[in-house]
């Protein structure tokens, strides 16, 4: 049994959680405010998460002939009308600084033959993208790692944070140990931004979302934050036999099929076909789209049609949903957003990326290049607004008791003897949850019976899970996580009685308006997980006098087209 000595203490104003785009960003704008500032990451910082297999960025400036009014309207109605359009906008108007701060960092992008950045149409034909050098695909992250550590920012690598501390109702840092070393860090800061991404169940496909478990979210939510509901899911799709994210990890680019190559959203749309040969449309809610930001090949599963295919350079090949299992729609995972600067409801406690829950993006993902734009514009808020508060609050100090709580609460499996290994649940929570009709085709009598064995998995299982080394020390925590973003995700899916973008209910196959018109907010209430319905502003409304089949042209399986 691997065995901790005494703790090492580091003192900072500011501790920022995680090192993809929102993190680096939010550790060199907190030290540029002045602020001590300590970056850690549970893998390596700039190598972590899903930052550095992106390769677009979404881009706003009427010097270039873009409508503000146009990308709102876009994103307003791909959303279904529950996107929060202050967040929205505020990422798209922001997004122009950001990518100045690239340029001044040394990031490179793809050019035109006139010299100037290549501006690309998204696919829905409205808004603009431009990508990563194609010789620096992944390469941005290492220069902002390096921007960071010549601001004067402290790195910690394989380094993961377990527990927040409290301390006058505040937030002020956290417990963390070393993946590689025994050792044992307390953090003591002023201000803590998570950054940590958002939550998967360690799905094997494309985006490598493995490291992401949720652990900001949970240990946000036993510090008492309120977290946003989790009922709209990620639906990306992956090849069968080379999950999408192998060849990237390896780096190796994915070749694009010649089907695919150039072709427009509706075009890209038909590139998919069901078992039957029959090609698989593009969702037609008014604006172009990739066939696999919605739940259409669920639906063909659901209605026998499965196998999926779509063709490829070497040959027709199979397609698996779930890629991102466990994981929300971009920006609907992560902590309630109590103000536009990032902070929680818990004071001290700051989020960015998709670790905050903006709802930038509502129901349905329509901006690409959105998610990095946000995490920027995001982690440049959250960062300058924690080293302002940090720098205001001076000496920070934590009391014995608190430590040592948290101290055992890391350390307790190392100690346990017996009980089960953290493989072995996750496991069991991958297949409690993997199958379409659970996370995906919903139905309450189905999610209840996965939440029955779920809270067993919990109550049961998770108090005795064991570790016999630093590895399984991780593994333990991550799966502590997961459970606890398993539960939030099958009580938002029960909760929100309705149909609506990614989230689709058999028993409710319509949207209704306005009872809908709303985001779920989870809270902790006295040791129990509690969901309120936050109706958004009544300003925000779509025209509740035009017909229900003019404010949403797509119809949901199920749903009665004479009643609508």
């Amino acid at each position: 049994m691997e065995t901790i000595p005494a703790c090492k203490r580091l003192v900072c104003d500011v501790l920022v959680v995680g090192g993809g785009i929102a993190g680096c960003f939010a550790a060199i704008k907190a030290r540029a405010k002045g602020a001590e500032v300590l970056l850690i990451d549970k893998g390596y910082v700039g190598k972590s998460g899903q930052s550095p297999y992106a390769n677009s960025y979404m881009v706003f400036n009427p010097e270039w002939g873009h409508n503000l009014g146009a990308w709102m309207s876009l994103i307003n109605r791909t959303s279904e009308y529950v996107n929060n359009r202050a967040w929205t906008e505020l990422t798209i108007t922001k997004s122009y600084e950001s990518y100045q701060d690239l340029l001044r960092w040394g990031v490179k992008f793809k050019l035109a033959p006139d010299g100037k950045v290549l501006r690309q149409t998204g696919p829905t034909g409205v808004t603009e993208q431009i990508r990563f050098d194609d010789m620096k695909h992944g390469d941005y992250m290492q220069t902002l790692r390096r921007q960071a550590i010549k601001t004067g920012v402290k790195i910690l690598d394989r380094v993961m944070l377990i527990e927040l501390f409290k301390s006058d109702g505040r937030v002020a840092g956290g417990m963390a140990f070393s993946v590689d070393d025994p050792v044992l860090y307390v953090l003591i800061a002023g201000a803590t931004v998570l950054c940590v991404g958002s939550c998967g169940y360690k799905p094997a496909a494309y985006p490598p979302i493995v490291q992401l478990t949720g652990d900001g979210e949970a240990m946000a939510y036993r510090a008492g934050a309120s977290i946003l509901g989790k009922e709209f899911v990620d639906t990306h799709i992956s090849r069968k036999d080379i999950p999408i994210g192998i060849p990237n990890m390896l780096g190796r680019k994915q070749p694009v099929p010649d089907s695919l190559r150039g072709l427009d959203g509706p075009q890209r749309g038909r590139m998919l076909r069901n078992a039957e040969g029959s090609p698989i449309p593009p969702r037609p809610n008014g604006a172009s789209q990739y066939t696999f930001t919605y739940l259409e090949t669920e639906f063909e599963a659901h209605a026998g049609r499965a196998p999926i295919f779509t063709d490829a350079p070497d040959g027709e090949q199979e397609m698996i949903g779930g890629a991102c299992l466990g994981m929300s729609l971009r920006k609907a995972d992560g902590l309630w957003p109590e103000d536009m600067q990032g902070r929680s409801s818990v004071p001290g406690l700051f989020a960015a990326g998709d670790a905050l829950g903006t709802m930038q993006n509502g129901s349905a993902y329509a901006l690409t290049g959105s998610a990095l734009a946000n995490g920027a514009v995001t982690g440049t808020l959250a960062g300058e607004a924690a080293a302002d508060e940090a720098l205001q609050m001076g000496k920070v100090s934590i009391p014995d008791n608190e430590i040592e709580r948290a101290r055992r609460f890391v350390l307790e499996p190392l100690e346990r003897k017996g009980g089960f290994s953290p493989q072995w649940v996750t496991q069991l929570l991958q297949n409690t949850l993997m199958p379409y009709f659970i996370l995906y085709i919903k139905r309450a009598d189905r999610m209840e019976a996965a939440l029955t064995m779920l809270m067993y998995y919990q109550e049961q299982l998770a108090p005795k899970l064991f570790a016999r080394d630093l590895h399984q020390l991780r593994l333990v925590h991550e799966t502590r996580s997961m459970l606890l973003s398993a539960e939030m995700r099958l009580r938002s899916g029960l909760f929100r009685t309705e149909s609506r973008g990614n989230h689709y209910r058999e028993d409710f196959p319509r949207r209704l308006d306005p009872e809908w018109l709303a985001w779920t907010k989870i809270w902790p209430n006295n040791g129990v997980m509690e969901l309120v319905k936050v109706p958004i502003p009544t300003a925000w409304h779509p025209n509740l006098d035009e017909p229900y089949s003019e404010r949403y042209p797509y119809r949901f399986p199920g749903e009665d087209a004479n009643e609508v």
